[in-house]
């Protein structure tokens, strides 16, 4: 049996609000005001302008808190991030920055809800030049950057019709990361089928989608692209969690060799409709339904990637300072019972602020700083990492603008302290607030009331409670009025409604 040490459930860390700095003033100490909670010491910054940390974001699209067999899935077979959640720190209240896809991938680059740069929901707003992004702070810490899979932020072509927005003279969503301070791209706008991504599919788990008035084999109408009008049909063939890890261990390899430290994002497609296993992972599921034979297949393939990830890094001799997380970007689709993934015990899937939308399987591995292998059980989110990567190097996040996140190195180095604000969403007409025990929640609708649910006794939101804890719900509500309203100012300040 594997002891995992746990960690209190009640941290408390700053919100890292602090003046953007370049060349030389990157090296120097700040001490760190929060307008939430305060202040306090950064790290040494002679140590953190030492330690220059690899970083790696690992995320799968719409894979469900069960998706995973550490999560205590019955069937799954993970042994990958398995391992992983045993290494190292296992968030066991682990959020993605929304319930669906853009607008979470948008905190992980900005530390910020996606709301206040106006991408409100999938295929909606790109990518603004105004934001300062991960890659950006990285380089000029003398980080190689790349990007991998999915993109999902704006578009990456204004000469041809290309996935979900992409068309001749659409000017107005073009955002593709080499804009955005990425050195190396391999990267599609939205999805694709999970094996032999260029082309129609012939059966699998949503393998039509996407694919209306098309042929099976014919193109699926969805480039991957390295750079400005250059697309790539080499290598695209097969598994497509292995066509993304090959550009991915090439980055790497190249980055290692010279010597130079690297951020790498990973994000999978997989196991996003329309999900295709083939050869030995369509095999070793060969007992199940059809739509579960490749839908579990396929999060065996992206697991697999996982593991070849993890061991070209040991080969490298660069695993233990290497900072690789996991995670989601949002809940399971389709509707529960029904379609094969899963939120386990959770209420709720992709689209829901209800807990399975947004609690996500989570990881972080960082040998060099992680003593002992643990779990979390405070709530963080994707909007976390760029203050925790930020807080790392020492680097000071410019202060006029509010961050949704907080940096995570007192936790990752075994803090127990409170998180001294709740983590706040919005999707479409639906908002929700998450404490360290409490959850406000409205649902859609113009005549929906505020519910209240106890996260620790019932995590499957299953009680409504609100009607014993009037006082808790007011004050949550007006918190959430007033993040709204952040938001809101946000908006405006780039220029948006």
């Amino acid at each position: 049996m594997n002891h995992r040490a746990a960690v209190s459930p009640f941290p408390s860390a700053s919100n890292h609000f602090r003046q953007m700095c370049i060349g030389l003033g990157c090296m120097l100490g700040f001490v760190c005001l929060s307008p939430f909670s305060g202040g306090r010491q950064s790290a040494n910054a002679d140590e953190a302008s030492a330690a220059r940390p690899n970083v790696i974001l690992c995320m799968a699209d719409d894979m469900g808190w069960g998706d995973v067999a550490y999560n205590g899935h019955p069937d799954l077979r993970t042994p990958h991030l398995d391992a992983m959640s045993r290494e190292g720190i296992r968030f066991d209240r682990f959020y993605s920055g929304s319930s669906v896809c853009s607008p979470t991938r948008g905190s992980c680059y900005t530390g910020r809800n996606s709301i206040r740069f106006g991408i409100n929901t999938a295929n909606h707003g790109r990518l603004l030049d105004r934001e300062l992004v991960l890659p950006e702070i990285m380089k000029q810490h003398g980080y190689r950057t790349g990007h991998f899979g999915k993109w999902h932020l704006g578009t990456l072509t204004t000469k041809v019709k290309d996935a979900n927005r992409g068309r001749p003279g659409n000017t107005n969503d073009y955002s593709p990361p080499w804009e955005h301070s990425v050195d190396v791209s391999f990267v599609t706008e939205s999805k694709v089928p999970t094996w032999n991504p260029l082309q129609v599919p012939i059966e699998g788990y949503g393998h039509s989608a996407g694919a209306a008035g098309k042929e099976p084999g014919e193109f699926y109408g969805t480039h991957y692209w390295t750079g400005p009008d250059q697309s790539v049909t080499e290598n695209v063939s097969g598994d497509d969690s292995r066509v993304v890890m090959d550009r991915a261990l090439s980055f790497i390899s190249d980055s290692v060799e010279d010597n130079q430290p690297f951020l790498a994002v990973i994000w999978f497609h997989t196991p996003h409709k329309p999900t295709i296993a083939g050869g030995k992972y369509l095999q070793m599921y060969k007992d199940f339904p059809i739509d579960r034979r490749h839908y579990y297949g396929s999060i065996t393939a992206l697991d697999d990637q996982v593991g070849r990830l993890r061991q070209t890094l040991a080969d490298l001799g660069v695993d233990r300072d290497t900072m690789l997380w996991y995670c989601s970007d949002n809940g399971p689709e389709g509707k529960k019972g029904k379609d094969p993934g899963t939120a386990g015990h959770l209420r709720g899937r992709k689209r829901d602020l209800l807990e399975g939308g947004i609690r996500v399987p989570g990881i972080l591995v960082w040998p060099q700083r992680i003593g002992e292998a643990r779990t979390l059980s405070m709530p963080c989110f994707t909007s976390d990492y760029v203050p925790t990567i930020a807080d790392v190097l020492g680097f000071e996040l410019p202060g006029d603008r509010p961050y949704d996140g907080i940096s995570l190195l007192p936790w990752i180095d075994g803090g127990n302290a409170k998180r001294a604000s709740p983590l706040m969403f919005e999707y479409g007409q639906s908002v929700a607030l998450i404490d360290q025990r409490y959850k406000l929640y409205r649902p859609k609708g113009k005549k929906t009331q505020f519910q209240l649910f106890d996260l620790i006794d019932d995590p499957g939101e299953d009680q409504d409670i609100a009607s014993e804890h009037p006082e808790l719900v007011r004050r949550y509500a007006q918190q959430l009025q007033d993040w709204r309203e952040s938001c809101q100012q946000s908006r405006e300040k780039s220029g948006l409604r």
